[in-house]
């Protein structure tokens, strides 16, 4: 995001126009840098540069050599990139479909290494998938209009421009750092809208324009998802699987926010509610299914036996206990989370109350509860953490439980023997292990015969 000269910029909302696809048959990466077209003592204005000189092929390749020797992680996704000259575009601009569009003016008045550090900034945009990160962002607090997506395009700059300079990039003139919006740096672009508005010092930037690859907001000029040339959202995932493998092979270049995105993308975050939902529904619907005979609705088979009614078979409604860890690692926080997914629970085998049983449990097993209110029910423990006694306690009520959910740390000796029914373990994260005793204790996992799902 650099810009030079005194030429005053198109507005962001007077961009318009038709951009053309380029000759050339090469795929090549570009990137608006949101950087304002720089206008030489004595030229023409930008627009007039543009009508009256093609695009500069042969220094953009340079330039994306010179990137991809500076970011070899990114080579895939540099390359993948599909130039399209433009005459409507201040500077450069990428749209979602991995397209870039280029002022010829621009391109001919930056230097190869510049260029190499605007190629490298747009290519972020689509890798960090800021054009669906701000859509959902707009949906989820109701934000409309350009000026809101010109918050997101300098939220996103910052995001990126907080470590993407140095170590053979140049940094490029007036580019939107944290430190621009007055910000913290290393956050993300979310932590970023929340935290900064619009404000009369930063009217400069108004000229800023990365595409719709940046903030979502689809452009007149741009091709869309039936121009030529785009890639599809197969080859997309593609890219960025193949860039974010590259990172993590190669930890000692990559920065600190490459490999955070990298290991996010290769390893996404579940929706673990969603998880431990259906790994209960899951459990009750195979408990106990047609295991009793009735004889309130008939077997369809008594058709074939006249004069004989047959009983049907009926699914006996399955019997959960929850066992929650009240050790002295696991937080008021954790404690309330587990309460509201025993109230899920319930829930999961159709509001039955009475077929729920609440078992708190540090060293020693605490009250076994009926499920009332899930708000109602004391969880007494702070101690050390054995659940071993829970399960014991557990599996030796009358009715036996069809299935046991234990919501623990994981910080706990397990039992050697699987329990005579299903078990589900609701894990909550720790970053690493901990011990009063011993420093270098490591808990084991659950084990292989638990349904194990990662909360929080």
């Amino acid at each position: 995001m650099s810009r030079t000269g005194a030429v005053d910029p198109l507005p962001r909302t007077s961009v318009t126009g038709d951009a053309r696809a380029s000759a050339t048959s090469e795929s090549g990466p570009t990137a608006s840098n949101g950087a304002r077209a720089a206008e030489l003592p004595g030229s023409k204005p930008a627009a007039a540069q543009s009508a009256s000189c093609s695009l500069d092929f042969d220094k953009l390749y340079a330039a994306r050599l010179f990137a991809v020797r500076a970011r070899p992680y990114l080579a895939t996704a540099l390359y993948a990139l599909h130039l399209v000259e433009s005459s409507r575009v201040p500077t450069m601009a990428v749209d979602r479909y991995w397209r870039c569009y280029v002022s010829p003016a621009f391109v001919r008045s930056r230097s190869v290494e510049e260029l190499a550090s605007v190629l490298v900034h747009e290519v972020s945009h689509l890798l960090r998938d800021h054009h669906g990160r701000s859509d959902r962002f707009a949906r989820e607090h109701g934000l409309t209009g350009p000026g809101e997506r010109l918050r997101m395009n300098l939220a996103a700059d910052a995001e990126i421009n907080d470590d993407v300079f140095g170590d053979g990039l140049v940094v490029l003139d007036d580019a939107v750092f944290p430190q621009t919006l007055g910000l913290q740096a290393g956050g993300t672009m979310e932590s970023y809208l929340r935290e900064f508005r619009l404000a009369p010092d930063l009217g400069d930037l108004a000229w800023l324009d990365c595409g719709s690859g940046a903030d979502g907001l689809d452009r007149e000029w741009e091709l869309g998802p039936d121009g030529a040339d785009g890639l599809s959202a197969q080859e997309r995932d593609g890219v960025r699987f193949r860039v974010a493998q590259a990172v993590v092979g190669r930890p000692g270049d990559a920065s600190r926010s490459w490999r955070r995105w990298a290991e996010e993308a290769l390893h996404p975050p579940q929706p673990w509610r969603a998880l431990l939902a259906a790994a209960v529904r899951s459990a009750t619907a195979a408990a106990g299914s047609g295991d009793d005979y009735t004889f309130g609705r008939p077997a369809r088979r008594s058709a074939g036996v006249p004069g004989v009614v047959l009983p049907s078979l009926r699914r006996t409604p399955p019997r959960v206990s929850v066992l929650i860890d009240t050790s002295g690692s696991v937080s008021d926080v954790e404690l309330g989370s587990a309460l509201l997914e025993t109230a899920a629970v319930t829930r999961a085998v159709g509001g039955r109350r009475d077929l729920v049983t609440v078992l708190s449990c540090d060293a020693a097993v605490g009250l076994v509860h009926p499920l009332c209110r899930a708000e109602g029910i004391p969880l007494v423990g702070g101690g050390g953490t054995d659940l071993r006694a829970g399960f014991t306690r557990a599996l030796r009520a009358q009715p036996r439980p069809d299935v046991l959910v234990v919501l623990t740390d994981g910080q706990t000796p397990w039992p050697v023997a699987q329990p005579a029914c299903r078990t589900i373990v609701g894990l909550f994260p720790r970053s690493g292990s901990w011990s009063e005793n011993d420093p270098d204790y490591v808990p084991d996992r659950p084990p292989s015969w638990a349904r194990v799902v990662e909360i929080g």
